[in-house]
């Protein structure tokens, strides 16, 4: 249940990805959305330690997470590791929602070239895109519960 003016709702979105999850937060009262960090993931699973840290400090009524789909709609190949993220989130008992994130990645890769191109931000590091994509998903979010 999205918020109301009263009670202003906040989320916290992931990017999920093999090597790094990139993480923002979103706030419907505004309809914005944040990078917030790249958290490590690998072969022994996610910083779970970094996630409880951020959820602990946004205190969000819920989680979304982007589902990369092909362009016809079927699930990625991602699609089986990400299921399993979702079910770890489980642990922090709070709503969880998957929003489609085809092409985040790139339109984020792109939002910041086109920073760097105006001066606005330096040197584009792998982690920055990570998270920019998280701030997309979460923004889709946003637009869809507006």
């Amino acid at each position: 249940m999205p918020g109301t003016p009263d009670t202003p709702e906040t989320i916290v979105a992931f990017d999920f990805g093999l090597r790094r999850i990139g993480v923002a937060v979103g706030q419907d009262v505004t309809a914005s959305a944040n990078p917030v960090a790249a958290i490590k993931n690998s072969d022994s699973g996610p910083d779970w330690q970094a996630i409880a840290c951020i959820v602990g400090e946004w205190h969000p009524s819920r989680l979304v997470v982007g589902m990369p789909l092909h362009v016809d709609g079927s699930p990625a190949e991602m699609a089986a590791a990400i299921r399993e993220f979702i079910a770890e989130l489980g642990r922090f008992e709070l709503p969880i929602e998957q929003v489609d994130e085809r092409y985040s990645s790139l339109e984020a890769g792109e939002l910041l070239k086109s920073e760097r191109a105006a001066g606005l931000r330096g040197r584009i590091k792998k982690e920055a895109i990570d998270s920019m994509a998280a701030a997309l998903i979460a923004k889709r979010w946003l637009e869809k519960s507006a």
